[in-house]
């Protein structure tokens, strides 16, 4: 109950400050029967749907995920014509038989008990309401269905390549989400999702021989035949052949659950009082990096919530399942037979989602980049600070990605829709790739600091709610007390690559005269560093006009400079010692500037270029 007065007091403080801002709101209620040797399922399905909109709404839309495992299907196509398929699917569902293939069948759906008409185009219901549903009104909609979980793995399905057989992510009809931009009913082709903040309560019959893990806190532990708890405890067993179980979680966004006979289930507290539950098979290849796993996720946590924010719920789970690492409110489903540090970098990314896509929960479809990519990025000093590395920049693997699409012209902006990039390179480079190389690079604009103060107050400020570019912009202005418009349109709305170089260097009545320019469009605050023959460093920091402001200093012997108007492609000034002295000059030797041609960054000049005469 806490956990909810907090949510709607932000959610008010918000309202008072920002009046255009709300969101909608749906608590799910449902009740699962598992005929698990037919992989098949009926529900029953209730949704408490509150319109915090403006705005009357006469039609709601259904997701119907399970319905993309199907031959034709639009996931199916677009796996089998894309350039470069998703391995983990290709064409494997365009050959899926009857009682292979996924499928949601809606019998019955209601509004406030009275019958509605809808329409099925293909992962999508399309329903007409009976009755319009008024700005700060509230209905019940509720609908039987049954469905059939697909043989093959994309994030859900059943017997993955390790054995377990039921993971259970985006395997429910859901609500799609309504917005400040309408409607978001997108087909499902196996990328990312919206959706809508709620309470569930959910059942889930079962056959007695499986152990399940899902988001939510078990209701009802005392009936359920299994040490569920990690302890002895005094079990009330119903009668007949399955098992109930009954979870519920707060303000969650989604709901996911695993099935599978053979799970070890252990429990672990944090200092925090959080339950870290962990389900793998009792495979000897595996259980000793599992075991080793634990102890390690609780220094995932403790070190996220001391350095970015509060975890809110009250237990995490560490599911093995799936088809690779995909992340759910208070869970994860990741293929589980890897090495300790693969195990173990799989783990630390997929939890962090629970800060920048459980909990902030901006819409992936739009902006993946503003969850996968701040998960690389917060994922790669995490793993940094816990677990060590070695490497002179964290962050080099996310500018690789991005240099490599420049140069082989696949690149797209940032604002592509997750669903429409045109290679799956494209969409991992956007999504993964580019959130931290947004991050890093800001960190060179504002200063690495500030970065860490707006990444901490953009978690508190927009938790639980849908922040968007803008509002993560807001935050990073309001911290360093710097214009970034500039940097979002480049970086985020553009497509130009960055390219600063060390024009000339010659000797003046002052000393020295250094000619800098900028060959491609877009425009950069500069890093200067000279070093001299006597061991000497200095740094000099030029500005760009449209900051309106410099970042703070970073290091020893740190002199800004005048500012660097945008429009300007050249930019000459002087040091007042001569060019004898002078041993190396290099623009932004940290690299975080994301310059594609690093070649004419450094004085001297390289032989390569003094033989092109540059």
């Amino acid at each position: 109950m806490k956990l909810k007065i907090a949510i709607i007091s932000s959610f008010f403080a918000l309202s008072a400050s920002a009046q255009t801002y709300w969101q909608q709101e749906a608590n799910y209620k449902m009740v699962i029967d598992m005929d698990a040797d037919k992989h098949q399922f009926t529900g029953e399905q209730e949704i408490e749907y509150t319109n915090h909109s403006p705005d009357t709404l006469n039609k709601v839309f259904y997701h119907l995920y399970f319905n993309a495992f199907q031959p034709g299907s639009m996931m199916d196509v677009r796996s089998r014509s894309i350039k470069d398929p998703d391995r983990r699917v290709t064409d494997r569902i365009f050959y899926l038989k009857d009682d292979e293939i996924g499928y949601h069948k809606v019998k019955k759906l209601k509004q406030d008990g009275k019958k509605l008409n809808f329409h099925v185009e293909g992962t999508i219901v399309e329903v007409e309401l009976k009755k319009p549903l008024l700005p700060g009104e509230t209905t019940v909609l509720s609908m039987d269905f049954e469905s059939q979980v697909p043989l093959q793995i994309r994030r859900s399905g059943r017997d993955n390549k390790e054995g377990i057989e039921f993971s259970m992510t985006q395997w429910y009809p859901k609500l799609a989400e309504y917005d400040q931009e309408g409607w978001h009913a997108h087909p499902y082709i196996g990328r990312e999702f919206h959706g809508i903040w709620g309470d569930y309560d959910v059942t889930i019959k079962m056959d007695k021989k499986y152990m399940i893990g899902a988001t939510g806190v078990l209701q009802n532990p005392n009936e359920i035949g299994h040490d569920y708890l990690g302890h002895e405890v005094d079990t009330d067993e119903p009668s007949g052949d399955k098992y109930i179980w009954i979870f519920k979680a707060e303000n969650v966004i989604d709901f996911a659950w695993a099935a599978d006979p053979d799970y070890v289930h252990e429990v672990v507290e944090t200092k925090d009082g959080l339950k870290l539950h962990f389900y793998y098979q009792n495979d000897t290849s595996i259980v000793d990096n599992w075991k080793e796993l634990i102890p390690r996720t609780v220094d995932m946590f403790e070190f996220m919530n001391e350095n970015f924010g509060q975890y809110p719920y009250p237990q995490y789970s560490v599911i093995q399942g799936g088809d690779g690492g995909m992340e759910y409110p208070m869970l994860t489903l990741i293929t589980g037979e890897r090495s300790l540090g693969s195990l173990t970098g799989v783990t630390l990314h997929e939890m962090i989602h629970s800060w920048y896509q459980a909990v902030l929960a901006t819409n992936e479809a739009k902006y993946a980049w503003m969850d996968e990519g701040f998960n690389t990025y917060v994922g790669n000093i995490a793993w940094k600070a816990l677990f060590g590395d070695n490497s002179d920049f964290i962050h080099s693997g996310a500018y690789r990605g991005y240099f490599a699409l420049l140069n082989n012209g696949n690149y797209e902006p940032m604002t592509t829709h997750s669903d429409h990039y045109g290679t799956n390179q494209a969409y991992g480079v956007g999504s993964y790739s580019m959130g931290a190389v947004y991050l890093s690079m800001l960190e060179y604009v504002i200063g690495e600091d500030q970065v860490r103060k707006g990444m901490k107050r953009y978690y508190n400020t927009w938790k639980f709610k849908h922040p968007e570019p803008r509002d993560f912009k807001r935050v990073m202005e309001k911290v360093s007390g710097l214009e970034l418009d500039w940097y979002h349109e480049y970086l985020v709305e553009q497509m130009h690559p960055i390219d600063y170089g060390i024009k000339s260097v010659l000797p003046s009545e002052k000393g020295t005269q250094i000619l800098l320019e900028r060959v491609e469009r877009f425009p950069m605050p500069i890093d200067l560093k000279v070093e001299f023959t006597n061991g000497d460093v200095v740094w000099y920091n030029i500005p760009l006009s449209i900051m309106r402001g410099e970042k703070p200093a970073e290091g020893e012997n740190w002199n800004v400079l005048s500012d660097w108007p945008w429009t300007h492609p050249q930019y000459e000034f002087q040091i007042d010692r001569p060019v004898n002295e002078i041993k190396s000059i290099e623009i932004d030797p940290s690299q975080r500037m994301a310059d594609w041609n690093r070649d004419n960054n450094t004085f001297p000049f390289s032989d390569e270029l003094r033989m092109r005469g540059e």
